[in-house]
């Protein structure tokens, strides 16, 4: 969809609004975004709604549970996540150019597209 490589001290709040920003147009069916509990506490969500007319749904973890909790939503973030780490230009910050490693990723997902297409009957 889009990729946003923002410098190092750009807050996520920041960064989701250049994020939106760049998704908003094309994406007008989109109703609901999903979010980690940090950007709810900024008036992140009340921005989404004012600016671009979508709710943004923080993802909160279970009150008085201990150790290691899956949150609902997360893993399809931490599930993309690793797809990309799997290519080795993005296993380590190798790059001196922030935009090549912008242009590296959807590099990696179309590869990752490629080869699961692959696997599936009637394809290549």
């Amino acid at each position: 969809m889009v990729v946003v490589v923002p410098a190092a001290n750009i807050q996520d709040d920041d960064g989701a609004k250049l994020v939106l920003d760049a998704v908003g147009n094309p994406f007008q069916r989109l109703k609901v975004i999903f979010a980690d509990s940090a950007c709810g506490k900024t008036g992140l969500p009340d921005w989404v709604k004012q600016c671009l007319g979508w709710i943004l749904q923080t993802v909160f973890r279970s009150v008085g549970v201990k150790g290691f909790v899956v949150l609902p939503k997360r893993w399809i973030v931490e599930r993309m996540f690793a797809w990309i780490s799997k290519y080795r230009r993005h296993s380590k910050d190798y790059e001196r150019n922030p935009l090549s490693g912008k242009a590296m990723i959807p590099i990696a997902m179309t590869a990752r597209m490629l080869k699961y297409l692959q696997h599936r009957k009637g394809y290549f």
